[in-house]
Parts: structure tokens; sequence; C-alpha cells
């Protein structure tokens, strides 16, 4: 979607800085169509979970005013009507100011001002108008009690809290079940562990896949205490630097409530209207928290395509799905492309951390009583949490539900480990153990060949203590 001006028919429109040309169709006003001209740079607008994300508070904003006996029951009515139809994302296409904006998301919010007020007057028989005489107006009604300096804000704990909710929680769910399904499935299934990329004692493949499901587990906590964060410092209220002016002391409480209700989780008013409005803690918080998921990533991907490595001339002990040809030039190769695809996911979530932590600092995003780089923080966070939650979705889909243990290749590896020695030497000491451990592999010979040879302890003892289940299971 372009945010440029086009030759198309226009309309003229009028702001406090005078007349602006706007799309004849287009349902927003002059604000908007000054912001489309002044910011062609990403020429991409924000995402749709933001645009929804103003619908519900600007809903969620009239309904208190209404309580309030602030507006007016009609004006309140079509207000919140125009306002639902914004949350399901019915008028994206209304929504061109590109991401790159005023800091604050000035032009945001007055564009959902202004296209909520055009639906609303239509909704009064006024036809399609920014500014009906008699109707709502996009400042008056729809933004009253508000700032963009809240409302802007507010939207992002609203978007970020939806996302991570409906999004990043159910595919975190979903890999950690087919991860926890390998484990149990695969628990009988011995190989050799490897520490420092080399050879290490022996493991179960199951206790392999346990220890990822684990890191899931801990990301699902991860994605939840990032949700809190979203939910409960909500700067709605403080309008223009926190002090509340121009609202009804009660506003941002009612606004929380009904918001909590529209979208089933718990919003809560921040306690610091200041804090809330001037920095953006809670937004490096909680991507820190996204990060580290990524991070977790990162590790599960590159174990199972090393692991998958081969066929033959590799480690070889999984045997990842074959799903596309990987080479132009190589007739059969195949590569791991799912886990690959998960690794960059995690490349582009650390960068956006680093955008997130930037927007957010002092002189940088946030500056004495606002923060003025929340746009390309809320972008990028919400990138984070999508890319999260598909890569997550795609690895159990294209990968694990038909990964396959290569059970011979994990005892061929297993049975030729040298490490397995390891288990003698409560009984036969560290530095006897090291140089049998040397000289069998200089004699290209199995731990147990070796030590049957030299006659080192009776056979039936040798093969207790060289019993590789049970060196995965300490008594």
């Amino acid at each position: 979607m372009t945010t440029t001006v086009t030759d198309a028919p226009t309309r003229m429109e009028k702001d406090s800085m005078g007349e602006m040309p706007v799309p004849a169709d287009a349902l927003y006003g002059a604000s908007t169509a000054r912001a489309v001209d002044n910011f062609p740079i990403a020429n991409e607008p924000l995402s749709p979970a933001m645009i929804s994300a103003f619908g519900h508070l600007k809903a969620a904003c009239a309904q208190a005013n209404l309580d309030l006996s602030k507006l007016d029951a009609k004006l309140a009515q079509v207000i919140i009507a125009a306002s639902d139809e914004v949350a399901d994302n019915k008028w994206d296409d209304h929504f061109p100011v590109d991401i790159y904006q005023t800091g604050s998301g000035t032009s945001t919010n007055m564009n959902s001002n202004e296209v909520i007020a055009s639906l609303a007057n239509d909704k009064l028989g006024l036809g399609r108008s920014v500014k009906a005489e008699g109707g709502v107006h996009p400042n008056d009604h729809v933004n009253m009690g508000q700032s963009s300096n809240d409302t802007f804000p507010a939207a992002m704990h609203i978007a970020g809290a939806l996302s991570i909710q409906n999004q990043l929680l159910p595919a975190l769910k979903n890999l950690k079940a087919a991860l926890d399904d390998k484990a149990k499935t695969w628990d009988k299934v011995l190989k050799t562990g490897r520490t420092h990329l080399m050879d290490a004692t022996p493991i179960r493949m199951g206790q392999v896949f346990s220890g990822y499901a684990a890191q899931v587990g801990w990301s699902i906590d991860r994605a939840e205490w990032a949700l809190k964060e979203m939910l409960v410092n909500v700067p709605i209220g403080g309008t223009a630097v926190g002090t509340g002016i121009n609202t009804h002391p009660d506003f941002a409480g009612k606004v929380c409530a009904t918001l909590s209700k529209r979208a089933g989780v718990t919003f809560q008013e921040a306690e610091n209207h200041p804090e809330a409005q001037a920095a953006k803690d809670s937004f490096v918080s909680a991507h820190g928290h996204l990060k580290t998921i990524a991070t977790s990533f990162t590790k599960i991907a590159n174990d199972i395509r090393w692991l998958g490595s081969g066929p033959r001339c590799g480690i070889g002990e999984l045997q990842l799905p074959a799903i596309q040809p990987g080479s132009s030039i190589m007739p059969g190769k195949v590569n791991p492309v799912i886990c690959e695809s998960m690794i960059q996911v995690a490349c582009r979530v650390m960068g956006n951390d680093a955008t997130v932590t930037a927007s957010g600092l002092g002189g940088i995003g946030s500056v004495f009583e606002l923060n003025v780089a929340m746009p390309v923080m809320i972008e990028a966070f919400l990138e984070s949490v999508k890319l999260l939650a598909n890569v997550s979705n795609v690895f159990v889909d294209k990968l694990l539900q038909d990964l396959i243990v290569n059970e011979e290749r994990c005892t061929e590896l297993l049975e030729a480990s040298l490490m397995t020695i390891t288990a003698l030497a409560p009984e036969v000491g560290y530095d006897k153990c090291a140089g049998l451990a040397k000289q069998a592999h200089n004699e290209n010979k199995t731990i147990k060949e070796l030590v049957s040879e030299l006659k080192l302890m009776p056979e039936d003892r040798l093969a207790e203590l060289m019993n590789y289940d049970a060196m995965t299971r300490p008594s």
C-alpha cells in the first residue's frame, strides 16, 4: 500500500493549517493527507494490529465519555459503531500514514479521528464528511479527553497485548506440545552426548528433546511476562504530558474497564502517567523477553540441523523431512531450510530489539515528557511477535511432525564413542581411564573391546558398567 499522494480526483479539506487536497473517496481529512504528503519514507503504513487497537481504544473512550455525561448519547453511539468497524480492520485502506512519521504518532491518531468521524457522520445521515455541521467532529468528539500523546502509546499496549495473547502464546504452546511428544516417543533412543562439539557421555534422544521443550516452556513464561508489561501500564488519561489536562479523573479507569471487556484481557491504568508517557521501559523490557525467546529458538533449530546433517557425511542421528530441492546445481541435495528460517527470524528479532531499545533511550526516543519514537518501536515489536508466532507454527508443521530419528546411526556413534569409559572411572581411576581412551582411539577399538582384551574386570561387570541406558539414569 503506497502512502504517496496520487493524481486521482481530490476534494478540498481544512485543518488548523488551512486547505489540503484529499483523495475524493478517502474517509480521512486534511490532517491525514498532510501527513501522507510529509512522510513518503517507507511507503508502508502501520500494521493492521495498530489500526485495530485504535478502533478498540476510540470505542472505549467514547463509552467512557458517555458514561461520564461528557458526550451526547447519539454522537457516542455512532462513534462506537464506527470505531467497531475500524477495530475489525474494515477500513485499513484509509490509514495510509507512513510508519516513519511524527514520533508521538499524532498523524495516526488524527487519521483515526478523521476516519471514525467520517464513518460516524455517514451513520447520522450526514454523508461521509470529516467535519459535518451538527455532526461528529474528529477532535471535539472522537478525540474528547485524549491526546495523541496518551492514545498512541495506549494503542501500542492494546496491540502488543492482543498480539502476544492471540498469536504468540498459542504458537508457543503448539511448539512445546510437539517437542514434548518427540521427547516421550524417543525416550528410549540412546545416543552419544556432545560437549564443546566433542564426544561426551550417553544421553537419550528423549532427554535432548525434553530440553528443547523446557526451553519453549520458559519461552511461554517469558511471553506471559511480556504480556503483563502490556497490561499493567496503560497511559490513557494522561493527555498531553501525563497531567490529565482536559479529561475527567475517572476517564482512564472507565476506558481500561471497557477495553478489558472488549479484548478479553485485563488492562490497568498506569499508576504514574508521567512515567507511562515519557518512558517506554515496559516495551524495552517486554521485547527483551521476545529476544530471549528468539535466542532459545536458535539453540533448538541449530541443534536439529546439525543432528540431521548428512545424509552420509554428517552426524545423521535425525532425518529431517525433505520439503524442497536444496540446490540449483547439486542434484538430490536437501537442506535444513526450516531450521534456517527459524534462525533468520531470530536474527530479525534481535535486530528489532536494538530498535526497540534505542527507541526507548533517553535523549533518543524518551525526551522530557514524551517518547518520540513510538511508531517505529511498536512496528518492530509487533513484527517480532508475528515472526516468532509464525515460525513456531511452521517449525511444527513442516519439520517436527515428520522428523525421524535414525536409531541405527545413534547406536553406531554411541558404540564408537570413547567417553563411555567415564562409567569405569570410579573403579579403574581417572588417569587409567584417560590412558585407555587414548589407546582405544589409537588402535581404532571401542572401549568395550579394549577393556575386554586387557581383562581389566570380569565380563559381567564390564557389561554392567557399560550399560548405556543406565548411564543416562544415575541412581
